[in-house]
Order: structure tokens, then C-alpha cells, then sequence
């Protein structure tokens, strides 16, 4: 259908790129039982097409577009000037102006009318594009409103549109305008209804913003508006904002600014009444959408237009539930150290995988924890882990508890936690001792019992194909949880953690000493990831004597660089110490919880800057040098500790309690990273079997890429498998999914309202502009901030700060590097944390917005002892 010009009611919802997103939803809302839409029509994007883009002079400057980038201010302003010039001053074709004027001399030409952009990528349920095009107001005149749809053309190149489709990832080719014509509606009030609350995301807040006149006062920023907020036909919120200014129509067209009389500013713009219904008429608009609406109204002789309706973009997902019940949701990735979205079948196989109740949203793992808040036999229990892991979930989840409004707070005579739970924090002797020897040996078991089960699983699962190795891989999974979750296991692992916070909560009382535990967990035995970091340093010395290896390593982009290195002095050596590395390693990543994610072992290059770096940086032997270094500052604080100890009242007593502690930690807190080691390699077993499977499924035609499967669950890729038939509708959709939710920040608790609660340090005298965070490893250190989103655009220099989102075991590495560690996310326990300790980096970790805060470059100093950042 190529029409030039449609009526609103002449549209369907199947229309989108011939009337674009905001015509699109005018039409549908037109349609809708007692929704009041001005009438009026759209100049569809046949005619836009029509008139401009089939030009060889719009060709031409949309190729010089199309090559510049999101910085390039100056190019894009350059071009996108030009093209707003060429469309303005480009004629009419007769049949389009013809069509426009048939349908004003419909409507009343003498009338007035509102002109607005209606872009095909405008309104989508992941990008609004709100405020990327223009609207004019009180437009007269058949001549007056052609002109004015040739400036609706235009602004589809106004700098911010260009910027804003840049960031994301639209075409610009791909992208047309369509201008929507609609009769004014010269209104009292008008404002703006948001029917999610866009400050905290609570789904049953509806939010209005109110103002006299016309909506371009508030838009512009031009006046302050009255917000009301009402939750199921109630307000709760009311603010009345003293209004000085209001837009209105003038008579020959167009619009302007008239104070407002005195005894008028600060009075309600809308009456109670018509509050409760605007909220209503939202409801019923989102329910018709199905998502929260950002909405455009008017109030004219006590009846509301709605005048546009578009999806509101920026709200994190609820995590999907099969109740209506309160729900309170922890983030999975804050814990696990990854706050990027996971593809479908990574989320399938974790939540195969853990026991725990998790929910999913935007691509992320929430865990279900309203039972243990709502009971108050584990509440407090629950409220000081997380304070020991995350202050800042556990100052959201007491500030939701303290408002008694969505989880009641138990009886005051409620059961209190059980005396274990309070013995640990009152009694110094308050450590429940674990329930075996403190042999280190009983680790090289476990280790070893790891290791015995993963070659029996490389061994099987070679004769597995089909569907016969979709079962065997969810029998498998079996084993896998057997061995992640042994009872021994995890009793090893947690006797070295309360251990640790033991020898941190006594030293700190008994001496007045803080995070004392950080020192003596220096180059401690058994720590697969700290290991994994000292090991690319053994690497670097391998190729370190050969100038050809090194310089080939410095020029090669080729992920098959390892078949080459044989040809260069030096070359076989080098190839098989990386070949080591990866028979160790390969199967690590960042991300690597997400069985898409790609592994050290599929592409190797990721590998070559960091050796390089350590090439370049250290002397030989620098790891060994490093190991024995933490062995001695360890022993020499256990020795400090001890002999101050002895010192105090009852200090043989004090004294010997802290050596066992101790002995805990050294022993066993360097398991802490084994059980997810043997996670990661057990699932880079399945992956390459899978992608097996996968590359005979695109060879058969059923998906198109081999890693298609990613984007499908396990039980979907099961059936897949089993029929050899896939929706590649459904593929592609994920894909576009997978996009938007990357865009997404995940907020660290939500409710099923979709409220946001957000924590803050309750910390006082802190320097000003400090930034507060998470002490995890003691010390204070001055150096250069290193910004990095990626670990593979490292490029630091020694003595640099590494400051970056979060950290997982792929970025031990790079902490060889560095001096000192920021993060946004982390915990006392985390992979990053537990590593800064081992390697004796200050760090700081949940620092909001760091990334953001700190500029690239920047010195900075970081308390790693007392949990903050200074911008020096």
C-alpha cells in the first residue's frame, strides 16, 4: 500500500513504516472506546519517499552520512545541515500537496493545526526517540501546513536525531518520516502522564505533570509543573508549583508566551476528580498497549485528548512471576559479578544448575527473597550477610522493610534468630568450628575429584550426538550440581570465609586493627584464579627472548596466530606455552556464567595484549617473585598479630584462637575459587558438543548461524534437535532483545511492582567529593584511574588503577598490572575481592557509577582500608 495521505482511523496497527510510530498508535488510540483524540491524518512515507529520498542528491548526502561516527560532532553537523537545507527547499509534488489539501478542505481548512514528525523507528517498545523530531503548533493555511511538513522532513536530520539513531544502531537508510496533521485542541491544561512512576519504576504509580495551556511550556522546560502521583484511584502525592508562564495559540497562528495572573500561580491545575480520571484513561491506554505508557494529554471544557501515546523505554523489566503476590527480587549478577544480559540458553543452563528460587528479566537472574525477608527467624540473619557482602542491598532492602507497606514487619514478639546466629556476632568465641580436620589435603581431594569427573565427562561425551546428547548433557548436569554443591565443599570454602571475617571482627575489637585478614590472604595455596594471573606472567618469559615471536604477537589480528609461531626462532616454544595456558584456562572468559559468551580456548587473541603487556612490564620470573613476596608480607603479619596479641589480657588465649583462625584462612580460603573453575570447565565441555550439533543444524538448513543456538533455551534447542525444525522468527527477535536489554542497567532490588529500591552508605565523615564504597583489600594507593568496559581495550601501564564495571576470573590477568582496583559491583567474597586480597591491591568495590564519575586518566587515591575514592 503506497498511499500518500491516510485519515487516523484509516490505519492499522500492521502500518508502522507507512505512518510511523506516533501515527501508528494515534490511529489505534482513535479506535478505542471513550479515548478522545483530535481527529486529523497522516502524510504517509510513499510521500516522503516521494519527494526526497529518491533523489540522486539525497543518495549522495546520506552516503556521507552513514560513514561518520557518534563523535564526529562537527562531520554530522556539516551534513545534517545540508540535508535539512536540500528537503526544505526541495518542491512539493503536485499529487502529495493535492491529497494534503483534499483532506484539510474534509476536515476545515481555516482551522488550526498541529504538524508533527512521525519517524518509522520513533515509539518502539525498546527506543521512544522522544523529543528526536519537531512539532509546530496553531499551523493555518493549506500553504502554511505544507510548509511545515517539509520542516517535519527535515528534522529526521536535525543533530540529535542523527546522534541518537547512531547510539542505537539504527540506519539511517533504514529510517523514514511520516508527519501527522491534527485539528488543535486549544486547551486550559495539558501536561504529561507517565503510568509507571519514572523516578522509581513502581508499575501502580501513575505520575502527572500538569501545566496551564499548551504542553510546550513544560516540554521546553519553560515552566515548573504541578505533579500529582495516584495509585489505584487514590493520590498520594500532590505538588503545586508556583506557574509564572503558559503557551497559548495566537489567532493569525502559531503560539506565545503570556504570564499567568497572579492569584492563579499557585493553584491546582486539575481538579481531584479530573486527576483520578486522567490516571484511569491511562490504565486503560497501557492495558490496550500492554506496557507502560508515556502520554500526551490535554484538558479542554473538562474532557482530556489524548494527543500522542508512546511505549516508555527506560523501565528495567518485572522479573517474570506466576502470582500477583508482593515480591521482593535480588539481582543474580550483582553476585555473580556480571550485570550484562545472558543469552537463553545461558540463562537455561543456570537456572538447570541452581537450587535457588530465580526469576528472569531483561536477560538477567533475580532470586525470589520474600519467604526469608518475611520470616523473621531468618530476616536479621539475612539483612548482616548482606551487609557483609553488599551494604547497598542491605540498606534498600531495611529502608523497604522499615516502610511496613509491601512485607509486613513480624510481631515485635516474633521468634528471634536462633542463639548460633547471635553468638557469632556477641561471643568472641562465637566461631562454629567446621566438621573435619584442618587439612589442607582435604582440598587436593576435592580438587581432585573435580578434575577425575570432568575427564570422565570430556571422554563420554564424545560419542553423543542428536538428541541422545541433549539428554546426556541434562543427566549430566546432575553430576555437575553433585559436585558444585558437595556438603564437604562448600564446608570447606565457608570455614575460611567466617574465618576471615572472624580475625577482621576480633582484630578490629581486641586492636583496633581494620580488615587484618587482607594481608595474611596473600599468595595462599590452591587458588585456581590467582594461579591463573601469575601464570600469564610464565607465559611472557617463555616468549620474552625471542624479538620475531614478539614482534609477530604486536602485528597479528589472525585468531589462527598459534599455526603460524612455528615458522619464527622461538616460535614453537611460545606456541606451547600459550597452548599450556589454554589447556588450563581456555575455558575462562569475561561473562563467563553465560555459555555464549566466548572462551580464551575459541579465540586466543584475546590473550595476546595482556602477554604482551607482561612482556614488556616485568623482568623474568616476576611471578615467582610476586608468590614468594605475599608468602613473606602474609607470615610477617600473622607474627605482628600474634605477638600483640600476646600482649593483651588473656592474650595466650587470644593469641592461640587467631592461629587457628588463621590456619583456616591460609588453608582453605584459596578453594573459594575452585568450585566455579569446575562450573566454567564443565560447561565449555557442553558448549563445543553443542556448537557441533549446532554447525550439522546449519549445515541442514534449520538455523542459519551454528550460534543461533544461543538465542534458544536448552528445552527449545532440545526440540529443535529432535524435529530439526527452528523458528527463525523467534531467533532474530531474541537477537533484537538481547540488543535493547544490553542497553538496560539492572538495578540491585526491585519489587514485583516494579519499584527500583535504592541503597545508599550510611557513612559520615567521609572527605568532601569522596566517593564511598566497599573496603575488600586493605591499603591506600595514588595512581592513574584506567577506565575499561572490555578487558580486551586494556592498555595500562604499571602503577595504573583499574576501574571498571565489575571483575570476574577472566581479569586476574590484568591485576598483575595494576595498583590498585575500583569497581561498581563486588562483594567482600567475590572473585575480584578475593584476588585484590591474595595480590595485595587496595580496592574498592560498589562504587556507584564509577565508570561514570571517575574520568579516564584521572589521578585518583583509593582507600581500600576505610571503603572510599578521592578525585585527586
Amino acid at each position: 500500500m503506497n498511499a500518500l495521505v491516510l485519515d487516523f482511523r484509516e490505519t492499522d496497527k500492521n502500518q508502522r513504516m507507512l505512518v510511523g510510530g506516533k501515527g501508528l498508535h494515534l490511529g489505534e488510540l482513535s479506535a478505542l472506546p471513550g479515548i478522545r483524540v483530535p481527529e486529523g491524518f497522516c502524510v504517509t512515507t510513499a510521500a516522503f519517499r516521494q519527494a526526497v529520498a529518491r533523489r540522486d542528491a539525497y543518495a549522495a548526502l546520506l552516503d556521507r552520512l552513514t560513514g561518520l561516527k557518534a563523535e564526529d560532532r562537527k562531520g554530522i553537523a556539516d551534513v545534517s545541515r545540508q540535508l535539512r537545507q536540500f528537503i526544505q527547499e526541495a518542491d512539493m509534488p503536485s499529487d502529495i500537496a493535492e491529497a494534503v489539501a483534499r483532506r484539510l478542505s474534509r476536515f476545515g481548512e481555516a482551522r488550526a493545526y498541529a504538524v508533527r514528525s512521525s519517524a518509522t523507528a520513533e515509539d518502539l517498545p525498546h527506543a521512544s526517540f522522544a523529543g528526536q523530531q519537531d512539532t509546530y503548533l496553531n499551523i493555518i493555511g493549506t500553504e502554511s501546513i505544507l510548509a511545515h511538513i517539509r520542516k517535519c522532513w527535515a528534522s529526521l536530520f536535525t543533530d540529535r536525531a542523527v546522534i541518537y539513531r547512531i547510539q542505537n544502531g539504527f540506519g539511517h537508510r533504514h529510517v523514514h518520516v511520516a508527519v501527522v496533521v491534527q485539528r488543535m485542541v486549544f486547551p486550559e491544561a495539558s501536561g504529561i502522564l507517565f503510568t509507571a512512576d519514572p523516578i522509581t519504576s513502581n508499575r501502580k504509580m501513575a505520575s502527572i505533570d500538569a501545566g496551564f495551556g499548551l504542553g510546550e511550556a513544560l516540554v521546553s522546560g519553560l515552566v515548573s509543573a504541578d505533579g500529582y502521583t495516584v495509585r489505584d484511584d487514590h493520590i498520594v502525592d500532590k505538588r503545586i508549583a508556583t506557574k509564572a508562564l503558559a503557551i497559548h495559540g495566537r489567532p493569525e497562528g502559531g503560539t506565545e508566551t503570556r504570564p499567568i495572573e497572579p492569584g492563579l500561580q499557585g493553584t491546582q491545575v486539575l481538579t481531584d476528580d479530573q486527576i483520578v480520571r486522567l490516571a484511569r484513561l491511562g490504565r486503560e491506554i497501557e492495558a490496550y498497549f500492554g506496557c507502560p505508557q508515556d502520554i500526551e494529554w490535554c484538558l479542554a471544557d473538562d474532557a482530556f485528548h489524548i494527543v500522542q501515546s508512546r511505549p516508555i523505554t527506560t523501565l528495567f523489566p518485572i522479573p517474570e512471576e506466576s502470582d500477583r503476590a508482593n515480591r521482593v527480587y535480588l539481582s543474580v549478577g550483582h553476585q555473580q559479578m556480571m550485570t550484562d544480559p545472558i543469552k537463553p540458553l545461558g540463562l537455561s543452563f543456570y537456572l538447570l544448575i541452581t537450587p535457588a528460587p530465580m526469576r528472569k528479566a531483561a536477560g538477567r537472574l533475580y532470586v525470589d527473597a520474600t519467604p526469608i525477608l518475611a520470616s523473621p527467624a531468618t530476616r536479621e540473619s539475612v539483612l548482616k550477610t548482606w551487609g557483609q557482602a553488599d551494604p547497598l542491598i542491605k540498606d534498600a532492602l531495611t529502608s523497604l522493610l522499615e516502610r511496613g507497606d509491601f512485607i509486613p514487619s513480624p510481631p515485635a514478639d516474633a521468634t528471634e534468630p536462633g542463639p548460633g546466629a547471635r553468638a557469632k556476632s556477641e561471643s568472641p568465641e562465637g566461631f562454629q568450628p567446621p566438621p573435619f580436620e584442618n587439612d589442607p589435603g582435604i582440598v587436593a581431594e576435592l580438587m581432585s575429584r573435580s578434575r577425575t569427573s570432568i575427564e570422565a565427562l570430556k571422554q563420554a561425551i564424545r560419542a553423543k550426538s542428536g538428541s541422545e546428547l541433549l539428554d546426556f548433557i541434562l543427566d549430566d548436569i546432575r553430576e555437575l550440581k553433585r559436585v558444585l554443591f558437595d556438603p564437604q565443599s562448600t564446608a570447606v570454602f565457608m570455614a575460611a570465609m567466617n574465618a576471615s571475617f572472624w580475625i577482621n571482627e576480633h582484630m578490629e575489637k581486641w586492636l583496633g586493627e581494620k580488615n587484618a585478614a587482607d594481608p595474611i590472604s596473600q599468595s595462599v595455596p590452591d587458588n585456581i584464579t590467582s594461579e591463573m594471573g601469575l601464570a600469564l606472567l610464565d607465559v611472557a618469559d617463555a616468549i620474552r627472548p625471542y624479538p620475531d615471536v614478539v614482534a609477530y604477537l604486536r602485528q597479528t589480528k589472525d585468531d589462527r596466530f598459534l599455526s603460524a609461531l612455528p615458522k619464527l626462532e622461538g616460535g614453537p616454544e611460545a606456541r606451547e606455552a600459550i597452548e599450556a595456558y589454554l589447556d588450563r584456562y581456555g575455558m575462562r572468559c569475561a561473562g563467563e556464567i553465560d555459555i555464549a559468551r566466548t572462551r580464551w580456548g575459541e579465540k586466543p587473541l584475546a590473550l595476546v595484549p595482556l602477554i604482551l603487556a607482561n612482556v614488556k612490564h616485568f623482568e623474568p620470573h616476576e611471578s615467582r617473585r610476586r608468590f614468594e613476596q605475599g608468602l613473606r608480607e602474609a607470615s610477617n603479619k600473622e607474627q605482628e598479630l600474634i605477638e600483640r596479641l600476646k600482649t593483651l589480657p588473656d592474650g595466650e588465649r587470644k593469641a592461640a584462637e587467631t592461629k587457628r583462625m588463621i590456619a583456616l584462612v591460609r588453608n582453605f580460603i584459596g578453594y573459594r575459587e575452585y568450585p566455579k573453575y569446575g562450573m566454567v570447565s564443565r560447561l565449555y565441555v557442553y558448549k563445543q558438543a553443542l556448537l557441533e550439533e549446532a554447525g550439522r543444524l546449519a549445515q541442514a538448513g534449520v538455523i542459519q548461524d551454528r550460534e543461533d543456538i544461543f538465542d534458544l533455551t536448552f528445552e527449545e534447542l532440545r526440540e529443535a534437535v529432535r524435529t530439526r525444525q527452528a523458528d527463525r522468527g523467534l531467533i532474530g527477535r531474541r537477537k533484537d532483545e538481547y540488543e535493547a536489554y544490553a542497553k538496560l542497567t539492572p538495578p540491585r532490588v526491585m519489587t514485583s511492582d516494579g519499584e527500583i529500591i535504592a541503597g545508599t552508605y550510611q557513612r559520615a565523615n567521609l572527605p568532601a567529593g569522596a566517593l564511598a564504597g566497599l573496603p575488600v583489600s586493605s591499603g591506600v594507593i595514588e595512581g592513574r584511574a584506567r577506565v575499561l568496559l572490555r578487558m580486551e581495550e586494556a592498555d595500562l601501564e604499571e602503577g595504573d588503577i583499574l576501574v571498571t564495571a565489575f571483575t570476574d576470573p577472566s581479569w586476574t590477568p590484568l591485576f598483575v598490572s595494576i595498583k590498585g582496583l575500583v569497581t561498581e559491583v563486588g562483594g567482600v567474597m567475590t572473585h575480584g575481592a578475593v584476588i585484590a586480597r591474595e595480590y595485595g591491591l587496595p580496592a574498592v568495590v560498589n562504587v556507584e557509577n564509577a565508570t561514570k564519575r571517575i574520568p579516564d586518566g584521572q589521578r585518583i587515591r583509593v582507600h581500600g582500608t576505610e571503603g572510599y575514592v578521592e578525585l585527586l
